[in-house]
């Protein structure tokens, strides 16, 4: 590491203690905000967690459901069945903010459902196939949302730490070790003084 090229005055000094102040002042703020951001990231993390368990539950339920449906109907016969309509829902990302981190969460408004097409080969199998993978579409969607979030956050947490780091291990160092140069060389100019001081006396 490297003094900085600072002539050694007492206004340079005075400045380097000031600059010095600020970064100390930096590095807290960054220190908090990346304790924030974890925090943050763990909320959401778990929320992730939940509703990937709730998803998981709901697509095993899905794949039963398909499975009855297949014996009832052999593959070839479901596949000829009316697709499910679109769902009748308002979708919308709702933006909230984390010390400048701007995260989304998914609002639904309430589903209409629809009755498919009518087929002669309905049957309750069918229907309950049907509306098991519908009910996956909004869990995923919730997913999509979250998984969004944690990536800004992971993001803004990394670069929080990065700055961090080099305050705390690069420029709050150099500028210690700057100042103590100053002093001590503000220190022996006022020695060199004085003995010119008792020179000129004596």
């Amino acid at each position: 590491m490297t003094e900085r090229a600072v002539v050694p005055t007492h206004s340079a000094f005075l400045e380097l203690k000031e600059e010095r102040s600020g970064m100390r002042e930096g590095y807290r703020f960054l220190d908090e905000k990346r304790l924030i951001l974890a925090a943050e990231i763990l909320a959401e993390l778990g929320r992730y967690e939940h509703e990937l368990a709730a998803f998981r539950a709901d697509y095993r339920e899905a794949v039963a459901a398909l499975q009855g449906a297949v014996a009832r109907h052999g593959l070839e016969g479901l596949a000829v069945h009316p697709p499910a309509p679109p769902l009748d829902t308002d979708c919308r990302l709702a933006p909230r903010r984390v010390l400048g981190v701007t995260l989304h969460d998914l609002v639904e408004s309430d589903r209409q459902p629809q009755s498919p097409p009518p087929s002669v080969s309905d049957s309750p199998e069918a229907d309950r196939c049907r509306r098991a993978f519908q009910a996956l579409i909004p869990r995923i969607a919730r997913l999509a949302a979250m998984v969004g979030n944690l990536q800004r956050l992971r993001a803004d947490y990394a670069r929080t730490a990065r700055r961090a780091r080099a305050l705390e291990d690069v420029l709050l160092p150099e500028i210690d070790e700057t100042l103590r140069a100053v002093e001590s060389a503000l220190e022996e100019l006022e020695r060199e003084e004085v003995v010119r001081a008792r020179q000129v006396r004596a």
